[in-house]
């Protein structure tokens, strides 16, 4: 992008920041520190200028709503349905879940000719039941945003899709809505609910994207005998360990440490605003729909119906959800926890152009794991699951494949070969 055409945009993006928060006299405190969120993003706005056209604000707004609504009607993404379930949280949170069940077998038909192979670990052992894969989302986001993953495994491979408190059809917090903070270790617990419910029997793997993850490290942490005794593989996908703080955003040092600076007291005060603030999302959707793009995505090709479902996700996420799990994700710090999944097949995977959780953060988290696959994509996001689905199901498959042959699970024929055409890819670009 030409220097001035980024100024312009940069400037545009401030202006309706600050035109969101133009009536901020009338709510006292709360007003002066939305002003101050105007102002942060403008920092952020500036950044993805400088990055990226955000196309959007030089299309009309009507043609830009025609064309949401064409995208809405005709996009089949998250549109797949398992079997509905509730786990109760320790403080009477209900959690939503799905499973989706492997087809039955049929009896008259031979086990070879069913595309099964049941490898055992050695003669005469049990065979195990089939493994369960057990998803976990990301902040702002739902079960959902494992669409394409949904898709390949469903009928295949047993699966639990779950929404995390307060996200998606799970219930709001219970505890939040009494004052308690969130915390991530609550997440983990919550997982534990949703296992010992959806899947209390047989070798797990556990898949989290970044919240997701950070909510599987939380769970391995305060339950590990439950990994020793039932984890076969876990799946971080864009996520982190800790010291997230360090994350730039893309932006200049300065812009970066100011954001990181004023966002916690920022969210919090708008979270107490929720009415004013859902009114605020609606004045300036376009500038917001472009920073999502700006940073959920790293390549200019992503299919504009995935790019809408993305938007949907996160607009769907109430603002005092947001502010009320932001301190949580800030004070993440799991790296000692990995300890507990060190002899575990893992795969690790992010992408090079992931501005929320850049790929070192993965690279560290594989370095804590001798029997982790470091997968890192090129010219990829934060979502990376929906943007490059045909690579991330692949090497998923060739995790599941290394835990079926761990505990001796089975596991169709066509899920395996997946995985084998994905082991003889490059693992990873350089970090």
């Amino acid at each position: 992008m030409p220097d001035g055409e980024a100024a312009r945009t940069a400037e545009a993006l401030v202006e309706a920041a600050k035109a969101a928060t133009s009536d901020a006299g009338r709510w006292g405190r709360a007003g002066k520190n939305a002003g101050v969120l105007g102002l942060a993003v403008g920092v952020v706005a500036a950044g993805a200028a400088a990055g990226v056209a955000v196309e959007r604000l030089t299309v009309g707004r009507t043609i830009r709503r025609n064309a949401q609504l064409a995208l809405d009607a005709a996009d089949p993404f998250g549109a797949l349905r398992g079997e509905p379930g509730t786990a109760v949280a320790e403080d009477g949170t209900e959690l939503y879940y799905e499973i989706d069940d492997v087809e039955p077998a049929d009896p008259k038909v031979p086990q070879q000719r069913r595309g099964w192979r049941v490898r055992r670990r050695s003669k005469g052992s049990a065979a195990r039941p089939p493994l369960t894969v057990v998803f976990c989302h990301g902040y702002t986001l739902n079960q959902d945003a494992f669409h394409f993953q949904r898709e390949l495994l469903r009928g295949r491979v047993r699966a639990v899709y779950w929404d995390q408190r307060s996200h998606g059809r799970s219930e709001r917090g219970k505890a939040q809505l009494e004052g308690v903070p969130a915390t991530i270790d609550q997440l983990g617990r919550d997982l534990k609910a949703v296992v010992d419910a959806a899947a209390p029997q047989g070798p797990l793997v556990l898949v989290g994207h970044s919240m997701g993850g950070m909510t599987v490290m939380a769970f391995a942490d305060q339950f590990p005998e439950t990994v020793r005794e039932r984890v076969a593989g876990v799946a971080f996908i864009g996520t982190t360990a800790g010291s997230w703080g360090t994350v730039t955003f893309g932006l200049p040092s300065v812009g970066a440490k100011a954001l990181h600076k004023v966002a916690p007291g920022v969210l919090r005060v708008l979270g107490r605003q929720v009415d004013l603030v859902e009114r605020g999302r609606r004045t300036v959707a376009d500038v917001l729909a472009g920073l999502i793009k700006r940073y959920s995505f790293g390549g200019p090709d992503v299919d504009p119906a995935v790019a809408r479902f993305a938007e949907r996700m996160i607009e769907a996420t109430p603002i005092d959800v947001v502010a009320e799990l932001y301190p949580a994700i800030t004070a993440h710090e799991k790296t000692e926890a990995l300890d507990h999944i060190r002899g575990v097949p893992a795969l690790v995977l992010a992408g090079t152009k992931d501005l929320l959780t850049p790929a070192e953060h993965s690279s560290a988290i594989a370095a804590k794991l001798p029997l982790a696959d470091l997968v890192v994509l090129p010219d990829t996001g934060h979502l990376v699951m929906l943007e490059r689905p045909e690579v991330v199901n692949a090497h998923l498959c060739g995790l599941l494949a290394r835990a079926a042959d761990a505990v001796g699970a089975c596991l169709p024929d066509t899920v395996r070969a997946l995985g084998e055409a994905a082991a003889r890819t490059e693992p990873a670009v350089g970090l």
